[in-house]
């Protein structure tokens, strides 16, 4: 394993609504106010994307995605964003927290597109996933048998991307799933494929599933109108 997939870092969710006076503003101002907020995210010492969820959610407008070794560097990003023109007119309507480790079932362990700096494809599926707590009871090679059912079935689907982060004593949630996709029809047809599997009895949440477009933060703040 390289010294990278070895790292372990924290990933923020962050989903954003825009304050509807943020329409009434000049388009000359809004212009200038999105490139402020494009040179920000150039230069913060963590690693962001960035995703409409304009028309697909009544709750978001679009999320920035984070990546850091650091939560006090994703603060302080957060906090560089807010000092923005663009800040004044954003309110934060749901943040996820947490980290990347290894699986305690997967045989191989796969580098997150993420964190070994794939090119981002053009969907993420995120969403908190909590199993229950009879599930962390049973025996560990039973729920190692299951979950290599779970996981023959997913790489099924080997144009579906995973990153899967822990959240275990640092957010309400067990994990948060991002599942990163070309195409919205395979991804559904693997989520239907997975409810078959045993594992799928121990789900006690998987909500909100969140679909995002990925698009450069100029492009997401001039779509706000």
């Amino acid at each position: 394993m390289s010294e990278e997939e070895d790292k372990r870092y924290f990933f923020n969710f962050s989903f954003f609504k825009i304050d509807p006076k943020w329409r009434w503003m000049a388009d000359l101002a809004k212009e200038e106010s999105a490139r402020e907020l494009e040179n920000v995210l150039e230069n913060l010492p963590i690693k962001i994307r960035t995703y409409s969820t304009l028309g697909l959610r009544d709750d978001a407008d679009f999320l920035i995605w984070c990546m850091s070794e650091s939560i006090e560097d994703i603060q302080e990003a957060i906090s560089k964003i807010y000092l923005t023109v663009v800040g004044k007119y954003i309110t934060p309507s749901r943040v996820y927290l947490s980290s990347t480790r290894q699986s305690m079932y997967a045989k191989k362990n796969r580098t997150h597109s993420f964190v070994g700096g794939l090119e981002a494809k053009k969907y993420v599926i995120v969403y908190p996933f909590i199993k229950t707590r009879e599930w962390y009871l049973l025996p560990i090679e039973q729920r190692r048998q299951m979950m290599d059912e779970h996981i023959k079935v997913g790489e099924k689907y080997p144009q579906v991307e995973l990153n899967t982060t822990y959240s275990f004593g640092i957010h309400d949630q067990d994990f948060m799933l991002a599942f990163e996709s070309d195409d919205l029809n395979i991804f559904q047809d693997m989520i239907m494929d997975l409810r078959g599997t045993k594992v799928s009895r121990f789900v006690k949440e998987d909500t909100p599933m969140i679909v995002c477009v990925k698009d450069d933060i100029v492009s997401i703040i001039k779509s706000l109108g």
